[in-house]
């Protein structure tokens, strides 16, 4: 989204949008609970939305069963109400990251692999904080601000433009600004300026820079794009997974810095991405992002995953 296409949010005043301030009304009270409180109540709208949201439960399930098919399916359908617990939880993190107070945050959160950020910022060069969509994501943001260099954060455009706007002025509440997925230039600009750009390039992909990679064995429409964009943009690769700890609070942390990347085969380097995320969602597999379609967009000699989703109901 252009600089000049951007909305205060008291723009958005349309009987349509009336739900979405009401949700972002009680989010603002909800943020003003204790910590525990809030994700309590997080936790139960994730609960609500199990059992009224039949399509996305259905394609929750289904992604489960493909990348865990040595799950029972009571340990899936138990996985998933957990999966939906989780998303809940990550709007209650909405309001946090608006307006949850630094002192709440930083007690609530630990840190690991710290280093490995100095051992970035040594090489002098831009850095991609590379990532993916987990459920913590947001909140993660806010906390990164109190002690992490200065960066650049991608978002996503919303079909609905007024959550668009909330998403986006939500992490330039914690971020120097938010660059939209499909603005490369930006970001490279960024990187080539010694800046630093958290970047989430694991959701399912249709466009150029993108190969049918296996992702938990099965195969998924991937962006390559990471690849290039740091070798344009000189930029080291430093990758950082936040996860909810069961019994509350967050642990950021981040690994080395991938070796060889990026190589002359961007195919091979994001494989290397993949398997690093692989073995962090088996930490929290309840918090990756299984309520999106992870497995469409291949090609037509490629089975749909999901064209039986009422069997997952």
């Amino acid at each position: 989204m252009n600089q000049n296409k951007r909305k205060p949010l008291y723009h958005f005043l349309m009987p349509s949008d009336w739900p979405i301030w009401f949700i972002l009304c009680l989010l603002r009270v909800n943020s003003s609970l204790s910590y525990l409180r809030q994700i309590k109540h997080g936790k139960f709208l994730g609960r609500l939305g199990h059992k009224v949201l039949s399509k996305r439960r259905a394609i929750t399930r289904r992604n489960l069963s493909l990348a865990f098919p040595e799950l029972s399916i009571k340990e899936r359908n138990k996985l998933a109400l957990e999966h939906f617990e989780a998303m809940g939880v990550s709007l209650a993190e909405l309001g946090l990251s608006r307006w949850g107070s630094k002192e709440m945050l930083l007690e609530n959160s630990a840190w690991e692999g710290k280093k490995y950020v100095q051992e970035a910022l040594n090489t002098g060069r831009g850095i991609i904080l590379l990532s993916a969509h987990f459920t913590s994501l947001e909140i993660s943001g806010r906390i990164l601000r109190y002690n992490f260099p200065e960066f650049d954060v991608v978002y996503r455009r919303n079909r609905n433009a007024f959550i668009t706007e909330i998403l986006r002025s939500t992490r330039e509440i914690y971020a120097r600004t938010a660059i939209e997925k499909r603005d490369i230039k930006s970001m490279i600009r960024s990187l080539k300026n010694g800046g630093t750009v958290w970047y989430a390039p694991d959701q399912s992909y249709n466009q150029k820079q993108s190969e049918v990679l296996s992702f938990f064995n099965i195969p998924a429409m991937t962006n390559t794009a990471t690849s290039t964009i740091a070798k344009i943009g000189n930029a080291v690769v430093l990758p950082f997974f936040p996860r909810r700890l069961p019994e509350g609070g967050y642990i950021l942390k981040f690994l080395p810095l991938m070796n060889n990347f990026p190589s002359n085969d961007s195919k091979e380097d994001t494989k290397k991405y993949i398997r690093i995320l692989e073995e962090q969602i088996r930490l929290c597999p309840e918090q990756y992002y299984w309520i999106h379609r992870k497995y469409k967009n291949l090609p037509e000699n490629y089975e749909d995953y999901y064209k039986d989703l009422d069997a997952w109901e």
